[in-house]
């Protein structure tokens, strides 16, 4: 059965009203079907109390009070109708992740005492029976997660994609879109059903949100997007909506529909669906905009042949600093999204660019409470007082900036592709540790411009490698701690930093630390610009791990959060 939006965002939203179309039977063509082809709930037990209790000590629940005193009654009505529609994203992405999480939810609440009550909160905290910092490890039963979530049978594996691709070439399109999950038909074949028909039951109540909402709305790009947007939850062609996205002007910043593809482990193909509902700041975004006029800069001043450096797209690139005020789908299980950048569509970045959107409740929440009082615990002291909180924003900003340089659209044996599609799983890992590192490489070289003060150089790159051991608390097997793993390790081959041998704390070199972050970015540009899988593949395998010294500075970590669980209010 369906789980209904009280239940699954308790965790992210504080409760409330369910949305419209929750809390349905699955209809026999959709979500019954991804029943039959995943194996039923065996007889399953929660791991220990103890352990259970670890799992949500390492989240710190935090209230989240929003200001939204300025919004007119037309835009609060808005804004409802939206938290509305991003709680049928995350019906759609707890189907997503596995076609056995409503039963094996509803197996977890019948479990009594403390006990039953922890291995809810936590099922509702990952959107499944796995520890996502953990590496995915089961808390509930001993199912490992499938690579391929719930976008494929539980079975495929590469070859066996592959191989049916191989034998019917007229598949190859619909099979690695973005927009299908792939099924086993009788007679054991294989068949790609697009997201308008297998997620029926939520997209169109979502899309009818959508539209209630452009009625209302006096904005006219706001009104535009929206009705876009719907439009697209029924065909699948989300070209027009995303270009539409880019143009926002209002108070209200909204992100809803299929983006990232971190969940698929087979191949980095297939979208899952998210929401941000979020607030402009007008002042603190006018205050960034100076730095997307200088992206074309940034791309000329990449440490690599010109070859690899990529002027196609388009540098529009607006940014916003935003307030979320609720989240939906991917944006609320685990570790918490402080920025992203979108579109991911190549076609979209080369006509108009991608917009940055910075969370800035949800980061000031996380350096308060995990960055701030982890320096200490990291650098010898001397070091460890350079940590500053507008250098985690400044990181955050240029983090999502360099996202949209280097290659995205590439050459590859004489035909086009791109290196998201040479990459496939591996792409998601290379990408957020090269906009990390490069991010990294252009505050230096607007420290360089006067852009940025040079006389802050060291608190920025003492904020920048403590940040990378928050990121590598996440887990080295998802993508942004995979990405802070290599980066660690390539800086520890470099010289870039010691251990102090009466403390046992890092201390930084910081000149080795910059020429360290320069060739970085270089590597990391010319294996996605090769679009060679097998050479990310060894890098990877090389870089993407931790050594003694830093597991044994994030065992001393254990009285601090690994992140937060931000609960938003229900209604405005």
């Amino acid at each position: 059965m369906a789980v209904s939006s009280a239940s699954v965002l308790l965790a992210a939203c504080g409760g409330g009203d369910d949305a419209s179309g929750v809390g349905r039977e699955p209809t026999a063509s959709t979500s019954s079907e991804q029943v039959a082809e995943g194996a039923a709930p065996a007889s399953a037990e929660l791991v220990s109390i103890d352990r259970l209790r670890e799992m949500r000590a390492e989240f710190a629940r935090i209230d989240m009070a929003p200001d939204v005193a300025f919004l007119t009654e037309e835009e609060r009505e808005v804004v409802n109708l939206l938290v509305d529609a991003a709680s049928l994203m995350s019906e759609i992405y707890l189907w997503q992740l596995s076609p056995m999480n409503p039963a094996t939810r509803d197996e977890i609440s019948m479990i009594g005492g403390e006990r039953g009550k922890l291995g809810l909160d936590l099922f509702d905290l990952h959107f499944g029976p796995w520890d996502s910092l953990d590496g995915d490890a089961p808390f509930y039963g001993d199912s490992e997660r499938p690579d391929g979530a719930g976008f494929y049978p539980p079975d495929m594996t590469k070859e066996a994609f592959e191989a049916w691709i191989a034998d019917h070439p007229g598949d190859a399109e619909a099979f690695r879109s973005g927009y299908t999950v792939i099924r086993h038909e009788e007679g054991g074949g294989l068949v790609a059903r697009p997201y308008s028909e297998v997620y029926a039951e939520w997209l169109e109540p979502a899309a009818a949100k959508l539209r209630e909402a452009a009625a209302i709305t006096s904005n006219e790009s706001l009104r535009k997007f929206l009705n876009l947007r719907a439009d697209a939850f029924m065909s699948d062609d989300y070209y027009e909506s995303e270009l539409a996205w880019m143009d926002l002007d209002g108070p209200i910043e909204v992100a809803i529909g299929p983006y990232e593809v971190y969940d698929d482990r087979l191949f980095g193909y297939k979208t899952a669906f998210e929401a941000f509902i979020t607030l402009r700041d007008p002042a603190e975004s006018a205050a960034l905009e100076k730095y997307k006029g200088l992206l074309k800069d940034m791309e000329a001043n990449l440490p690599v042949d010109e070859r690899y450096k990529n002027f196609k797209r388009g540098f529009e690139s607006p940014i916003a600093v935003v307030t979320q005020v609720h989240g939906g789908g991917d944006n609320v299980p685990g570790v918490q999204t402080i920025a992203f950048n979108l579109p991911n569509d190549e076609r979209v970045r080369e006509a108009k660019g991608a917009k940055k959107v910075i969370l800035s409740n949800v980061l000031g929440a996380k350096f308060e409470r995990i960055l701030s009082p982890m320096a200490e615990k990291v650098l010898v002291p001397a070091q460890a007082g350079l940590v500053m909180r507008d250098y985690m924003s400044a990181g955050t900003l240029f983090h999502e900036l360099s996202h949209s340089l280097g290659p995205g659209t590439i050459v590859k044996n004489g035909r086009e592709t791109t290196v998201a599609a040479e990459l496939q799983e591996l792409y998601s890992r290379t990408e957020e540790g090269k906009a990390d590192v490069m991010g990294a490489y252009n505050i230096l070289f607007m420290m360089d411009r006067g852009e940025l003060p040079a006389a802050e150089r060291e608190n920025f790159l003492a904020t920048y490698f403590v940040g990378l051991i928050r990121s590598v608390r996440f887990g080295i097997e998802e993508a942004h701690g995979a990405g802070a793993a290599f980066q660690y390790a390539y800086f520890r081959e470099k010289g870039a930093f010691s251990v102090d041998e009466g403390s046992g704390l890092l201390r930084l070199d910081f000149e080795r630390l910059e020429q360290a972050i320069m060739e970085l970015t270089r590597d990391i540009v010319v294996l996605q610009g090769d679009g060679d899988y097998d050479a990310a593949n060894a890098f990877l395998e090389t870089y993407a791990r931790l050594d003694q010294d830093a597991n044994r500075i994030i065992a001393t970590l254990t009285d601090l959060p690994v992140d937060i669980q931000p609960v938003y209010p229900a209604r405005f």
